[in-house]
């Protein structure tokens, strides 16, 4: 059960209006009645909890689980234990997701302007926003409708949002033009300068970052995260992208649509990565690349070429992941007989 100081539970809900929600199948011998009071872990589940099995790992606990319910994918469903309720669907993590958040929904804060906030007077605020106590908004910032600009957050001069943003903590964003429904989290810095230099025979010379960071609907950007504005042309993050903690990505990238960067990976200046793109933790991408769409990057790689659209790269340098795991063999079996 979720801490009640920090989370608010709905329900409870009839396992009937549980499947409805969520587009399963009952599993048969199923109490449609059957209420249930909240979420839980397979291995810490009791009666009157739903729980799910969405990895092969984890069935000698789903076959153990006191889980009063559960949701299940078909091929997996005969192995339940006697008398538990089954909630049969292809694709059982994303119902327990879509169940989750009916027992806690997100909360809508109560709109307002705090008294310690400070908003320019030319920014315009849709309605329903909430500024809370620390937060700067800047000269002709623009937000839509029910923002929630968290505590010392700084929105900077001429910012536009769309509906539904979310602004975390101590978060910066200057230099940008967001979408609706996007989600800045605790201490990410959007818009900042890119990391530009002219080299001479005198040192280094600043280059001006003259770009913005445009991200586009449906966007979540994680804690301290850092996404530089374009040193001309702009930095673009794709609809729907998610973006880790502690994720840097430099001037001029550009994502597509429904890409995943995961924490510690960086992608440097002016590449651009496809559609659905799937980069792993501490990824390093050089710049000027072109990483096609689907492609997937292991973790730890270090990308230094292209990327075809589909491929699986892994290693350092990255290669396709079939040629890397050859050579890591052939190189083990060496070490074996001595001869490296």
């Amino acid at each position: 059960m979720a801490d009640p100081r920090f989370f608010q539970r709905a329900g409870p809900f009839a396992l009937a209006e549980l499947a409805k929600a969520i587009g399963a199948e009952t599993g048969p011998g199923v109490d449609p009645d059957y209420r249930v009071e909240d979420v839980s872990p397979l291995d810490t589940a009791q009666p009157g909890q739903i729980s799910f099995l969405d990895n092969r790992k984890y069935v000698e606990a789903f076959r153990a689980s006191r889980a009063g319910a559960c949701v299940v994918g078909p091929d997996d469903a005969d192995k339940a234990p006697k008398g538990m309720n089954l909630l049969i669907l292809r694709e059982p993590y994303v119902g327990y997701a879509k169940i989750a958040q009916m027992f806690y929904p997100s909360t809508i804060p109560s709109p307002g302007v705090h008294p310690r906030a400070w908003v320019e007077p030319t920014a315009v605020l849709g309605e329903g926003c909430r500024v809370a106590a620390g937060a700067v908004i800047g000269a002709n910032a623009q937000l839509g409708k029910r923002c929630d600009i968290q505590a010392n957050a700084v929105i900077g001069d001429g910012v536009t949002m769309g509906d539904d943003c979310v602004i975390g903590p101590n978060a910066t964003v200057t230099h940008a033009v967001l979408g609706s429904k996007v989600i800045i989290y605790p201490g990410a810095q959007i818009g900042q300068d890119g990391f530009g230099f002219a080299i001479g025979s005198s040192g280094f010379v600043k280059v001006p970052q003259l770009g913005r960071v445009i991200i586009h609907d449906d966007v979540e950007i994680g804690a301290n995260s850092t996404v530089d504005r374009g040193a001309g042309p702009d930095t673009v993050i794709g609809t729907g992208c998610r973006i880790d903690n502690l994720v840097q990505v430099a001037h001029n990238v550009q994502l597509g649509a429904g890409c995943v960067l995961v924490s510690q990976s960086g992608v440097s200046g002016s590449t651009v990565l496809g559609n659905y793109v799937q980069v792993g933790g501490q990824v390093g991408i050089t710049g000027h690349l072109k990483i096609g769409d689907g492609a997937k990057i292991t973790g730890k790689s270090g990308i230094m070429r292209d990327v075809p659209p589909g491929a699986t790269y892994a290693g350092i340098p990255g290669r396709p992941a079939k040629e890397h795991w050859r050579i890591v063999a052939a190189a083990e079996r060496l070490a074996k007989k001595g001869e490296v």
